[in-house]
């Protein structure tokens, strides 16, 4: 399994990388494809549109969207897809958009990727 790293897209893409994912279901302003240098935008793996407004980016309300958007990955078949992802490169960063680099879905996506896999880990 990879490792799994987050990064923000606005943020220099390197080498290091590995494997960069985009998994925002929006592509982020101002960036060309060719600055951001993703390997796969997966937007489909990406919380719903109506939990990610109802959350906001509002830290009082991010347990309640983390609750949201893992029941919505309990069901999402993109998981399983993500997950073959983890098996076939050594590193995958997450890359995504949001300012916050603490309270975001990428931190919910990350941990819930690892649950599924215990040999999975974080960078």
């Amino acid at each position: 399994m990879a490792t799994i790293a987050m990064k923000r897209v606005y943020d220099e893409p390197e080498s290091s990388d590995g494997f960069r994912v985009l998994v925002d279901r929006l592509w982020p302003r101002g960036v060309t494809k060719e600055k951001a240098k993703i390997d796969l935008w997966f937007k489909e793996i990406a919380p719903s549109t109506d939990a990610r407004k109802e959350f906001g980016h509002m830290a009082d309300r991010f347990a309640e969207f983390t609750d949201v958007y893992r029941a919505e990955l309990d069901t999402n078949p993109a998981v399983a897809q993500a997950l073959e992802l983890l098996k076939k490169h050594d590193l995958v960063t997450l890359v995504y958009a949001a300012k916050d680099e603490h309270i975001n879905h990428v931190v919910v996506l990350r941990d819930y990727l690892l649950e599924q896999d215990g040999a999975s880990r974080a960078a």
